[in-house]
């Protein structure tokens, strides 16, 4: 198979966007960013450190003076035009996605429609975020609410989809009025550095959006920013740990949207084949790089044999390869370390049990160039077991059986996360029933086609708090003010 190598005329210029001015070098040095597919070196990346978060801060701060007090409409205008920038650079936007970090290309091409469709929705709360009028007693008075923006918000987003977790953060802040500091991860940085540039373009003030690549020197300087007002995060629970106990320092409230485990209830009445499918295409997107995919089947032990064999045999069909070519359905995980990782949980999943049906090797070929995990599916896996509990962010399936309705809620909420869940079954009652009992944020019945712009996203227990998308999106970049004056003379001391 050959492998196509990354168009390096598409990428942007490698530097920091703080306000309108490109900072091509920094105090930290910069990094070599690897394309997944070939392991190419594609260009270096200048990080942010210290002294460059505070200039990023520094200009939205500058910047909050004024965007907050922006019409309602003109912010919209600004984020309608943004949008449609975004539609106009789509096939560029689509490849950066693709060089970054091996988006295979079908899907990399839903991303730019995504952010455009997120800057649209968000852009219809600007002239629709207000408050309420109080009743009082027993004084007559006029008590009011007013949602306002925090200031300047810090937004640290993952390697897995950068391009998406950036519009699904920064389109509900700026709509509120808030300036944005953008982390991209250094891992895969091209898609939102363009975003930033494209945002000048339509007309946003300079510092209105900066986007600084960092790794972790400059993640924690950003996090304990005094200048910072809020933080978002999405990504692993490990890193948000330190972020929490960052932020601790100035009691800086912060989101979060981190991994999962994400369970796919296979009642013996569901619609099998779609529930195999769809599994199967999680698998696929990212490699399974993601954290709401249903990677974590549980199946009806009267349709158990029957979904493994659709599993296995769905899975051999997968068109693993080169994330350019437009019939490719998987490309590769993150870097080798990510690729060595998985391998290492695929022999410690052996080791405890679980029966290998299929995949479990790395790529072969000219594959092996690059960092490819073939398509994995494991049976017999017990539900105590690493592979049952932890997020593995990589192509696995792990399936298990269970007999009745209380053993699939029991083992679909034995896990320390709570993102998402799937449920698939004919049965109207069985399937709102179990949906009312399953601890995660999001449940999807027979059938997953995306997140609704409208619609709040966000998990339960270790998979964070918080969430993004719909009015509870907006919501969550804004702080309550309340206002009260007296009508009633005040009492005389």
């Amino acid at each position: 198979m050959t492998l196509t190598s990354p168009p390096l005329e598409r990428l942007p210029k490698a530097g920091l966007l703080i306000g309108s001015d490109r900072v091509l070098s920094s105090s930290v040095g910069s990094i070599d960013h690897v394309y997944p597919g070939t392991g190419e070196v594609t260009g270096s990346v200048p990080l942010a450190g210290p002294a460059e978060i505070d200039q990023a801060v520094a200009a939205a701060r500058s910047a909050f003076a004024e965007w907050r007090v922006v019409a309602p409409n003109v912010r919209r205008r600004a984020m309608l035009r943004l949008a449609a920038l975004v539609r106009e650079h789509a096939e560029e936007l689509s490849e950066l996605c693709i060089i970054e970090n091996g988006t295979p290309r079908p899907f990399a091409d839903s991303y730019p429609e995504l952010v455009a469709d997120l800057l649209e929705y968000n852009a219809g709360w600007t002239d629709k975020i207000g408050g309420e009028v109080v009743p009082t007693w027993p004084l007559r008075a006029l008590d009011y609410t007013v949602e306002e923006p925090y200031g300047v918000v810090g937004i640290l987003i993952p390697w897995n989809g950068p391009f998406g977790s950036a519009g699904m953060t920064m389109a509900p802040a700026l709509a509120a009025g808030n300036c944005v500091v953008v982390k991209p991860p250094e891992l895969a940085p091209w898609s939102v550095l363009r975003l930033g540039e494209l945002a000048l373009e339509a007309g946003f003030p300079p510092g209105v959006i900066n986007v600084v690549p960092a790794g972790p020197v400059g993640g924690e300087a950003l996090v304990r920013h005094r200048g910072v007002d809020y933080v978002h995060f999405t990504g692993s629970g490990v890193t948000a740990r330190h972020i929490l106990t960052a932020a601790a320092e100035t009691l800086k409230p912060v989101g979060l949207e981190l991994g999962g485990k994400s369970p796919r209830i296979i009642f013996p009445d569901a619609d099998l084949q779609g529930a195999v499918v769809e599994s199967i295409g999680n698998l696929a997107v990212l490699s399974g790089q993601g954290c709401i995919y249903g990677m974590r089947v549980l199946a009806h032990v009267d349709v158990y044999d029957q979904v493994v064999g659709m599993v296995q045999a769905f899975s051999g069909h997968i068109a693993l390869g080169d994330p350019f070519a437009p019939t490719t359905q998987m490309g590769p995980v993150i870097n080798t370390a990510a690729r060595d990782r998985i391998l290492g949980m695929v022999e410690r999943a052996q080791a405890e049990g679980a029966r290998l049906v299929a995949g479990g090797t790395p790529g072969e070929g000219d594959l092996a160039r690059g960092s490819f995990v073939a398509p994995t599916v494991f049976a017999d896996v017990a539900p105590g077991s690493e592979l049952a509990r932890e997020e593995v962010f990589g192509p696995v399936i792990a399936i298990t059986p269970f007999s009745d309705e209380e053993e699939a809620v029991r083992l679909a909420n034995d896990t320390d996360f709570g993102l998402a869940a799937y449920i698939w079954t004919n049965d109207l009652r069985r399937a709102h029933v179990v949906a009312d009992r399953l601890e995660a944020g999001n449940v999807w019945i027979n059938g997953f086609l995306g997140i609704p712009a409208g619609a709040p996203f966000g998990g339960h227990k270790q998979s964070g708090y918080g969430r993004l998308g719909g009015r509870e999106g907006v919501r969550e970049f804004t702080r309550t003010k309340n206002v009260y004056t007296p009508f009633d003379p005040l009492p005389s001391l």
